[in-house]
């Protein structure tokens, strides 16, 4: 179980400071608000970038995963194989590639889009790959929260709940 709580590589990010969870911000805020351009273009008539806008989000958030799965798999490294972690690790993995994928073809399909109101099929795409990122971002929690994984042993965390007063006599 310790292993799992160490870098493999210090480009992981530090002993109590992965990476992965911070790299994981950039695809999720992006291909969220994506949708939300998405939306608007067909609640908001007359605002023809947006869905270009969205479009543009969608490809940033694709190379934002990109680097968050590089990160993710050097913290897949340090997990024990053959243990219930590793299997949710791997069902994480394979999910937000999935994910990653999806978004990597929505943004191909939108390439020639005239302006105006996102077509059914890209937002449809959008939605279900929002909700298999809700899917992945659990199992990501799983990991973190349930296992540990990459999460600083309680002997380490402990030492933030002393007093100040206390470490100073």
């Amino acid at each position: 179980m310790d292993q799992a709580k160490h870098p493999v590589t210090n480009l992981a990010g530090r002993y109590g400071h992965p990476l992965h969870p911070a790299l994981v911000a950039v695809p999720i805020g992006a291909w969220v608000a994506s949708f939300a351009f998405d939306l608007a273009t067909r609640f908001l008539p007359g605002s023809p970038d947006l869905a270009d806008g969205a479009r543009w989000l969608i490809g940033l958030g694709v190379l934002g995963a990109l680097a968050a799965a590089l990160a993710g798999f050097l913290d897949l490294f340090a997990i024990p194989t053959g243990t219930r972690v590793h299997r949710t690790a791997l069902t994480h993995m394979a999910t937000t590639l999935a994910v990653t994928g999806a978004y990597a073809v929505n943004f191909a399909l939108r390439a020639d889009d005239p302006p105006g109101p996102v077509a059914a099929g890209p937002l449809v795409l959008s939605a279900l790959s929002l909700a298999g990122l809700a899917v992945a971002g659990y199992l990501g929690g799983e990991l973190a929260y349930r296992y540990g994984v990459r999460v600083a042993d309680e002997t380490t965390q402990a030492r933030g709940y002393h007093h100040a007063d206390k470490e100073n006599s």
